[in-house]
C-alpha cells in the first residue's frame, strides 16, 4: 500500500499540467476570439461554439488544477464533469463536421488532446483521492 506522500508527486504533476494547460487554453482561445482580424483570420474555419467552450473551460482547468493540488474532494467531481463536458462538445463538433459544415482539422487534434489530457488528470485525481482521502472543502 502506498503512503499518502507517495501520491503527492502524481497529484502535483497532474495539478501543474491542469493549471498550465488551462493558462495556455485561455491564451490561445482569447487570442482567437479577441485578437483582432489577423488572429481571427489565422483561426480559419474555427467552430464558434467549440472556440468559446475551449476558452471558457480554460478557467475551469485552472480552478480544477488548484483544487487537485490542495486535495479537495470537489476537484475530483469537477474533473469528471470536465471530461464529460469535453466529450459532449467533441461529439457536437463531430455532428457539426458530419453535417458538412466548415471546420479546421487541427480542432480534431486539439479536442482529442484535450480529452486525453483530462482523462489522465482525472484518473490521477481519483487515485490520489482514494489513497489519501481528499479534504472536504
Amino acid at each position: 500500500m502506498k503512503s499518502q506522500s507517495s501520491h503527492s508527486r502524481p497529484r502535483v504533476i497532474a495539478s501543474g499540467v491542469a493549471v498550465v494547460f488551462g493558462i495556455l487554453t485561455i491564451a490561445s482561445g482569447g487570442r482567437a476570439l479577441f485578437g483582432g482580424a489577423a488572429a481571427q483570420a489565422a483561426a480559419g474555419d474555427a467552430v464558434p461554439f467549440v472556440l468559446w467552450f475551449n476558452f471558457l473551460s480554460g478557467f475551469a482547468y485552472v480552478l480544477a488544477g488548484f483544487g487537485i493540488a490542495m486535495g479537495r474532494r470537489w476537484a475530483v467531481a469537477f474533473s469528471i464533469a470536465l471530461v464529460a463536458a469535453i466529450a459532449v462538445v467533441f461529439a457536437l463538433f463531430g455532428l457539426h463536421v458530419y453535417q458538412g459544415s466548415a471546420f479546421e482539422m487541427r480542432t480534431v487534434g486539439a479536442m482529442t488532446l484535450r480529452l486525453l489530457v483530462w482523462i489522465a488528470i482525472t484518473a490521477v485525481a481519483i487515485q490520489c483521492a482514494a489513497a489519501g482521502g481528499p479534504k472536504e472543502n
